[in-house]
This record gives structure tokens, sequence and C-alpha cells, in this order.
């Protein structure tokens, strides 16, 4: 099943699509909600009324409404559990579960990820795209949704995307087999995508097609692949390099020129060559700051990589580079929250460097402002109520946990950390009973996080010889 535009729905289901439109531009999410879910029940594929549905969703999100209070706490695990009956038989109706559990919290991470994968079993790409993405938001280290997140780019026909993803995750696991061959199946699709094959295999395409692309695509193919040969990078720097002198005008040249010489490790000719885009260019996207900034800190972890450990200032030095990093993230995450003041993403990101700077005063007013982000209000609510607890302010800091709590509804990770550090201020504020009641919500379904089992056990140790006393 193929995703399908407006164009390519029946025209009542079309005039359905315009009242929920009609609905969210007035901000009335929750009729929005219902006519979105409505319309997607008939049309599973209608691809742009999910992207609505997702925007009505969030903006609900931050409401206390009939939906959210029924689906909060374990009350979405049966449905859950629904879901994931669903998939093997009918992934359609494990989609409309897993909406179902959205309507109410549209932060679930179990619930996108359940969609995701019944949407890649139903070959709806895009709208497992689009939960991936949200679940990537809440949690950016989850490598196994990263790559989920590839697979779906890839099968959605943005090759360009799926293979950044991996190349990163082999930045990160350099020896890792299974990501190389997934790497070279990501670039393999691709280079069928764009020779002409796909468009054969639908009688839209000819071979005489796949022949005028074959070199470009075997050639594009070499570009992004991440497991080059050095004599490969190389050469392909010297023809990057000779091809710039007959067409200087062209900036893709430019910024696969940077891409190797990152990959070489020649930061300072790879940071050059991104500040020619910047001038040419007239200022730089977001896209190409992030570039420029992951190369810079790649740059300085090289610096501390290097330092040699037997010499008797080397821990002055790391411990320089280090500060010179912190300082450099966080300079450059200013600039661009004040470049894009708005983006309420970059306030969370800023707040948390802060925080781990420990410049508790300066990350607050960033957290604040980030709960007004539907996918960072919760993080941003933990953190601003561990700021409250750092700086001693512990009522309010277990007020603004407990008020993240009511609105959690899954118990994952997330509800985990919210516990654990409303467990932690109950503690200072010596309130043992209330602090053990945390930890043992924890503890019952996973006893291996952080130290709970170790509070919980030493908890009741101290009952059992009070009793015996």
């Amino acid at each position: 099943m193929a995703e399908k535009t407006t164009n390519q729905i029946p025209r009542l289901l079309r005039e359905q699509w315009e009242k929920g439109k009609m609905a969210l531009e007035r901000h009335n999410d929750e009729y929005a909600v219902a006519i979105f879910n409505q319309a997607l029940e008939k049309e599973p594929a209608f691809y742009e009324c999910r992207e609505a549905l997702r925007v009505a969703q969030s903006r609900k999100a931050g409401r206390s409404g009939f939906f959210k209070k029924m689906l909060s706490g374990a009350g979405s695990q049966p449905m859950l559990a629904k879901g994931q009956m669903q998939l093997g038989k009918n992934p359609l109706e494990a989609i409309k579960t897993a909406e179902q559990i959205l309507n109410g919290d549209a932060n679930s991470v179990a619930a996108h990820k359940l969609l995701a994968e019944a949407a890649m079993a139903a070959d709806l790409p895009k709208t497992a795209v689009l939960s991936l993405q949200i679940v990537i938001k809440h949690a950016p280290k989850d490598e196994d949704a990263l790559k989920t997140l590839a697979g779906a780019y890839s099968a959605a026909g943005q090759g360009d995307k799926a293979e950044q993803i991996i190349a990163e995750l082999m930045r990160l696991h350099p020896g890792d087999l299974g990501l190389a061959q997934e790497l070279k199946n990501i670039s393999a699709r691709k280079t069928l995508s764009e020779g002409g094959y796909e468009a054969l295999s639908d009688g839209t395409g000819s071979y005489r097609d796949i022949l005028k692309n074959k070199d470009e695509a075997v050639a594009l193919e070499q570009e992004k692949r991440q497991v080059k040969a050095q004599d490969v990078a190389q050469r392909m720097i010297a023809d990057y390099e000779a091809r710039l002198e007959k067409e200087p005008d062209n900036l893709k040249i430019y910024r696969s020129l940077a891409e190797l010489y990152t990959e070489k490790k020649q930061y300072d000719r790879a940071l050059e060559t991104y500040n020619r885009i910047v001038a040419r260019e007239g200022g730089a996207d977001s896209s190409l700051q992030k570039a420029i900034a992951d190369t810079t800190v790649r740059k300085l972890d090289d610096a501390i990589a290097r330092i040699d450990t037997t010499e008797p200032d080397a821990a002055a030095k790391t411990a320089q580079l280090k500060a010179e990093r912190e300082e450099y993230l966080l300079t450059e995450c200013k600039q661009r929250a004040e470049k894009y003041a708005n983006d309420l993403v970059i306030r969370f990101e800023l707040g948390e460097l802060y925080f781990k700077a420990g410049r508790v005063a300066e990350a607050m007013p960033e957290f604040q402002k980030a709960t007004n982000n539907p996918n960072k209000r919760l993080q941003a609510m933990s953190y601003l109520g561990q700021c409250f607890a750092l700086r001693g302010m512990n009522d309010m800091a277990a007020r603004t946990l407990q008020n993240a709590l009511k609105e959690k509804g899954v118990f994952d990770d997330e509800k985990k950390e919210l516990l654990y550090a409303l467990g932690v201020v109950f503690e200072k504020m010596g309130k043992t009973e209330e602090a053990m009641d945390q930890f043992k919500q924890i503890y019952e379904v996973d006893m291996g996080f952080k130290d709970v089992s170790a509070k919980v056990d030493a908890y009741y140790r101290n009952k059992s010889s009070q009793g015996k006393a």
C-alpha cells in the first residue's frame, strides 16, 4: 500500500479533510483529532492527514483532556499489548490502536514505536518516519529506533538521510559489521531508485535511462558510502578539487569536499571549505551550521584523543581542551537560540548545556520556555524540578515533578527518571515514606535502575531492625 496525496483520495474524504483543517486552523484541536481519525480509518494511507493529526495531537497534549485522563498511567498498557498482537495479522488495525493511545498521550514513545512498526509492515514508510522522528526527539540515543528510522527513510526514497544515520552509528561503533552491511543495502537500494530500475519495474522507465544514469549512480553510491578505503577517499578529494576549478560556484562539490576532509581528519580544511559555502550563500542554514559545529567538536575530540598521557602536563591539556569544547558547544547553541528565538527545541538544548555546566540559574528560564514545546515539555519539567532542588527550593521541585508525572502515561525510562528525581527531592525534605513510594514504583518494574535496589533494600532492612528492637 503506497501513501496517498490529497489528489488521490475520494471527493467525500477530501471534504472531510477540509473540515478537519478548518478546525485545526481555529485551534479546535479535539474536534480536529476526531475528524482526522475518522478520515484515516477510511484511508490509512492518506499521509497529509496523518501529518495534520500529529499537529492536533501535540497541541492537545499540553491540555488535560478526556482522552488523556482515560489513557493515563497503566491504562495504555493493555492497548499496547493489543496492538502488538494485531501487528502480525493486521498492521492497519495496529496503527488504529496506536493512534488511540496517541490521542491521549501524543508523546508516547511506545505507541509511536508500535505505529512505526505497523506502518512499515503495511508499506507506509513515510508514516513510519513521522512517528520515528518523534521517538528520536524523546530518545536521541535509542540506536534501535535510529536503525529503524534509517530503514524507513530508505524505503521512503530518502536514501541520503538513511545513509547519514547509519554513518553516524558507524562512527560510534566503527567495528560493527552489521552496520556496514546495512549501509551497503541502503546504498544499493538508493542506486536502484536513482538509476531507474524501480521506474522500469513499474513500466515508467527504460533501460536507456538506466544506462544514462549508471555511472552517476555508481559514483554517488561510492561518494556517500562511509566505509571508504583511505586511497579512495584521497582520490575523490583530488577529483573534487579538480572539478572546483571548472565549477567554482558548485556548492554541492564544496559540501562533499568538506565531508571528505572531515572523514580524513583534515578538520581545518573542512572548516575552511564550509566557511567558503557560508560566504557564497551569504549565511549558513541550520544544516550547514550543524555540519560546522559537528566538525569543530570532532576536531576538539581528536585533539583530546591525541594527547600523550605520559606527558607531565597531559591532565592540564586535557582539562583545557574539554573546557574549550564545552564552551564552544554553549556559545554555538546560544548563537542559534538568538537567531531562532522561537525554536523551543534549541531553548531546551541550551538549558541542557547550562545545566551540565552547573549554571543552574541560567538553565531555568530556558527550561521554562521549553515546557511550551509538546515534544520537550516533560523533559524540560524534569530538568526544571532538578534545578529547583539544586537551589534548595525543594517544595517547588516536588510540585514541578509531580505535575510532570500527572501528564506522563506510559511507564518508560522517562517516567522512571521523573519518579527517581521526585524520590530524591522527598529524601532531601526528610519525607522518607514519600520518597520510598517513588523508588518502590521503579523497583517493581526495574530493579536495576540506578541505585533504586540499594535504597529499597536499605529501607526494608532498617524497618526489620527497628521491628526486632
